[in-house]
């Protein structure tokens, strides 16, 4: 059987749906079950990465050291897992203390066009004999020769496997076939693929992911994750296992995982709102989506509209600060149609 190496996202991009409010019990809870259920990495950290907690994008219960050392204490089979995104996360203040709390496994992400600012992060986790994933966000934003300009840098830095992320839920089966054969065939590296389901394509797009040459494929327990939620994992690994993709995890306890998440983790169970798909139609990062709704019923303005003009605006994450601009000046031109 082909081998399909999963990871899981669920304490990680999770953590957008309840604004970054993880508990120690929640981590240690669920960290203990994935570890069960033989999860190879496990995820663990702000939404948005290592360092990122902040008034902009949200501030986490936790700080990074709690949260990473509190999943490390529970996982002894499952890697430990951290997102980051450079000027968010930096080499002295955020990496090297994470390597001393038993990181394993560094993804390390930028905007689709920009890995060049993934260098030094990359590199230095390879000095220090830590696995080094490149991660190219909302990369429905680029062409599959653009993004393949972008994976070999990342292959050039030291990178051991590229995965590719739709950040906003935007991709359909045929983007992601084109995408993911494009870099197989090309890199030398493993590539992996990260859903978002805001058109209801998280588990499609997965599946053509790994159809098309990904080894390497994120999940979420019950889609727990930005927007309208991520590929739900435990739905992965019951399809892969079913089209004949092994994936080394115990389904029945991964169904207990997954239910320690709906019950006492999630605030609710993801699913595709207005919201939410109109965030994938309009390609805005789905981890915007509390932040919009927020700013709508402030300014009186609908989140929809916000959303397009976001989309038009090609704002990615990390300019949230954009969101209530445009609900301004949204509220600002209703307000002079009426006058």
């Amino acid at each position: 059987m082909k081998k399909v190496i999963i990871s899981d996202a669920t304490l990680r991009d999770g953590s957008h749906a309840i604004s970054h409010q993880l508990t120690k019990a929640q981590i240690t809870k669920y960290a203990q079950a994935a570890d069960k259920a033989g999860l190879p990495i496990v995820e663990v950290g702000h939404g948005n990465g290592l360092g990122a907690s902040s008034l902009q994008v949200g501030l986490s219960l936790l700080d990074d050291r709690e949260m990473l050392e509190t999943a490390r204490a529970s996982l002894t089979r499952s890697k430990l897992g951290i997102h980051i995104i450079p000027g968010f996360a930096t080499i002295n203040n955020d990496l090297k203390f994470a390597f001393d709390y038993g990181v394993d496994v560094v993804r390390v992400a930028s905007h689709c066009t920009e890995a060049d600012i993934t260098e030094r992060h990359i590199s230095y986790t390879r000095e220090q004999g830590r696995e080094a994933y490149g991660v190219l966000m909302m990369s429905h934003m680029a062409s599959r020769e653009v993004l393949l300009d972008e994976g070999l840098k990342m292959q050039s830095y030291g990178a051991e496997a590229l995965i590719i992320m739709d950040s906003a839920g935007a991709y359909l089966p045929t983007d992601v076939q084109d995408r993911i054969s494009h870099l197989v065939a090309n890199l030398n590296i493993p590539v992996g693929f990260h859903a978002h389901n805001n058109l209801g394509m998280g588990i499609a797009n997965s599946i053509t992911a790994v159809e098309a040459g990904a080894q390497i494929i994120d999940g979420a327990s019950r889609g727990f994750g930005a927007g309208a939620g991520n590929a739900q994992l435990e739905v992965l690994v019951a399809v892969f296992e079913k089209l004949g993709f092994s994936t080394g995890i115990d389904l029945y306890k991964m169904l207990d995982a997954a239910d320690i998440v709906e019950k006492e983790i999630m605030q609710s169970t993801p699913c595709v709102t207005s919201v939410s798909l109109v965030s994938g139609l309009s390609g805005v990062f789905s981890g915007f989506a509390k932040h919009v709704s927020l700013a709508a019923k402030e300014y009186g303005v609908d989140p929809r509209d916000i959303f397009f003009e976001l989309g038009r605006r090609k704002v990615v994450g990390g300019q949230e600060d954009k969101i209530v601009e445009v609900a301004l000046e949204l509220r600002e031109k209703t307000e002079a149609r009426t006058k």
